[in-house]
């Protein structure tokens, strides 16, 4: 599917998608739950709509009740077919291996499109001293692996992606891990780690941080466990909401700041999520910007380079070249080595196709620069998105000033994370042609 995005000015207020990471997470809590979840706020992005499957494969089973609330029942994991597929989701992937290498069951997990060229070498690597049979394909899907997984001490490299370690934690939690530590080496997106534990502890698992270079399982006192086990012997009801996806968002907060002024509503400013730290990437850009509980305000001002680490928070790099690209001067962000293993290689993508909108981009080792415009207008031009959401999106946010229409190809690839991406942006006025 082809988008065209016309230059336009946008204005009004618009509520915040469903945060895929949280969603995610929740379901995979869910899954390991004994008892019934219901969780408010579901997301409808296609790694939401893979995780759902996932668990049912694992299982679960769902519903959604009149309000839209989505309700799963489950009593662990328990598999009630050989094969399971994460689409296109890394976080899935990731999370979901471990949480399947609990089961005793030979199992087949694969992936569609990016996943299946992105490295899977940590299951091969790290599986095995867990008591997991694996075999891949030269550490790349499919993947075959037979449990069940023992939680043991281990260490890991956390250097890659910290969804590796989202899946252990979970699956330790779920397997009662006694006296046990994951220890880690140079662990990157530490916001994400907040945000699991975050998740294992609405769901009633305890993990001890020791300042994200161990994570440790204790035994709980003797009262203690006889109350988990009474727990755990019934059926429990939990209620999880979904946050509004920061990650989303900020490509509106983006197109907040560079063509009109906007209210985006949903947000907690307290969240875990990584990418909340586009307020501060906005703040230095010279925006206008007021924050306040679950609504920020955003419109464009005379905009100026910024230096930002988006080491923490890779997925940020598409929205902020965006924002960048209208500002003066040139640029910095730090990161770029996260960037290889996306949906796309990033940084290259990044430079290609902004490139075919008259943007200057180097890159140095671990940085970014960006020459901004100062004032002026991008070129329009056709882009492609290369299978990639928030390249595509960064493309759509850029257009909305340029000098002329910018058409997107492959403009579906939003559906990965936000699905009402381009009717949001109409929502606000902008001028966008060729949805379905």
């Amino acid at each position: 599917m082809n988008v065209i995005i016309y230059p336009s000015d946008i204005r009004g207020t618009i509520r915040a998608a469903a945060g895929k990471s949280s969603m995610q997470r929740a379901c995979a809590a869910a899954l390991l739950t004994n008892g019934n979840t219901r969780i408010i706020n579901p997301g409808n992005s296609n790694d939401d709509l893979a995780a759902l499957e996932v668990i049912q494969k694992l299982g679960a089973t769902i519903r959604f009740d009149a309000s839209g609330d989505l309700l799963i029942d489950s009593a662990g994991i328990h598999p009630v077919s050989g094969e399971m597929n994460c689409g296109e989701s890394g976080l899935g992937i990731r999370m979901f291996t471990p949480l399947a290498a609990l089961s005793s069951k030979q199992l087949k997990i694969n992936g569609t499109g990016s996943l299946l060229v992105r490295p899977m070498h940590f299951f091969d690597e790290v599986l095995p001293k867990l008591g997991v049979t694996v075999q891949s394909n030269e550490g790349k899907l499919p993947i075959t692996i037979q449990g069940p997984l023992k939680p043991v001490d281990i260490e890991i490299d956390g250097s890659l992606s910290s969804q590796f370690l989202t899946g252990l934690l979970m699956a330790y939690g779920a397997a009662e891990a006694d006296g046990v530590a994951i220890s880690v080496k140079d662990l990157k997106s530490k916001p994400y780690i907040d945000l699991t534990l975050q998740v294992m502890k609405h769901f009633g698992w305890e993990v001890v941080n020791e300042n994200y270079e161990a994570f440790r399982f204790v035994k709980p006192d003797l009262a203690t466990r006889t109350e988990i086990a009474e727990h755990s012997a019934k059926k429990t009801a939990i209620t999880y909401e979904v946050e509004g996806d920061w990650s989303g968002a900020a490509f509106l907060l983006v197109a907040g700041a560079i063509a009109g002024n906007i209210v985006v509503e949903g947000l907690d400013v307290f969240s875990t999520q990584a990418d909340k730290a586009i307020l501060s990437a906005l703040t230095d850009s010279g925006c206008a910007l007021s924050i306040q509980e679950k609504r920020i305000e955003v419109g464009p001002l005379n905009l100026k380079a910024f230096h930002f680490n988006a080491t923490d928070c890779p997925d940020l790099f598409p929205p902020l070249v965006a924002l960048a690209a209208y500002c003066e001067g040139t640029t910095v962000i730090e990161g770029v080595s996260r960037l290889a293993h996306k949906e796309s290689n990033r940084g290259l993508t990044l430079q290609e196709e902004f490139g075919k909108l008259g943007i200057e981009i180097e890159l140095q080792h671990d940085l970014m620069l960006v020459k901004g415009v100062a004032g002026g207008s991008l070129n329009g031009g056709v882009v492609h998105s290369r299978h990639d959401h928030r390249i595509a999106m960064a493309c759509a946010v850029a257009a909305l000033k340029a000098g002329g229409a910018v058409t997107i190809e492959s403009a579906d690839a939003i559906n990965k994370s936000y699905p009402d991406f381009y009717r949001h942006l109409q929502q606000l006025g902008a001028h966008v042609e060729g949805l379905n």
